[in-house]
């Protein structure tokens, strides 16, 4: 299998369709995000970091899963290795659940890293259960969200060619310039499908939401 999840110690509610989007997939914990797993009825099969985010109490509930330590001077985070070991053995899809909310030194690399992970062709978000953030690069890219579900565009450089359909404000070929508020808090009225031909961004969706 080629589809895993990260468990990351942002926010999270477990909803519907988040369990629908981690099942089957493999499991891996960064350092306090295995405080998820037992919400989310998941097991990792990998538990890494250097858990100074790890409780007494959760690494007994939790002590029969494999480690990997890492000291705490470290040119990474947490949730960084974890994602290097998932490509490690193989992953070709990551979703990085927890990924969202907290730190919002550690949401904003996160967002970093899943536009890194979009270059490298290793498709990946990040959830929350009802915020989620998606990579856009260069190229097509389709969305299944509910009607009504808040969804913005958040250019992490200036954007050449933006199309927005599926929206009740939908664009054609629209220039979007860094730090534009253009493209925040558009409505999904069902899929929703963005192109884009030059630059990068990061699509919000909140699925949970209704306008």
């Amino acid at each position: 299998m080629t589809r895993f999840v990260v468990l990351l110690g942002g926010d999270l509610t477990a909803t519907s369709r988040l369990a629908s989007q981690i099942q089957k997939a493999r499991i891996i914990a960064a350092d306090g995000g295995m405080a998820h797993a037992e919400p989310l009825g998941v097991e990792p099969e990998l538990w890494v970091g250097d858990f100074d985010s790890t409780s007494e109490d959760l690494a007994e509930r939790h002590k029969d899963v494999t480690r990997h330590a890492f000291p705490a001077e470290k040119d990474k985070t947490d949730g960084e290795i974890a994602v290097d070991e998932a490509i490690k053995l193989g992953a070709r899809e990551i979703v990085l659940v927890g990924g969202l909310g907290g730190q919002t030194d550690h949401a904003a690399s996160h967002l970093g890293l899943i536009l890194k992970l979009g270059r490298r062709r290793v498709y990946s978000f990040i959830t929350s259960g009802t915020e989620e953030a998606y990579p856009i690069l260069n190229g097509t890219h389709h969305f299944d969200l509910p009607p009504g579900s808040r969804f913005s565009v958040v250019p992490f450089t200036d954007l050449a060619g933006l199309d927005l359909e599926g929206v009740k404000w939908p664009l054609v070929n629209r220039s979007v310039p860094l730090g534009s508020s253009l493209t925040v808090s558009n409505v999904a009225l069902g899929p929703v499908t963005v192109r884009l031909n030059q630059g990068y961004a990061v699509a919000l969706a909140y699925p949970e939401s209704v306008a």
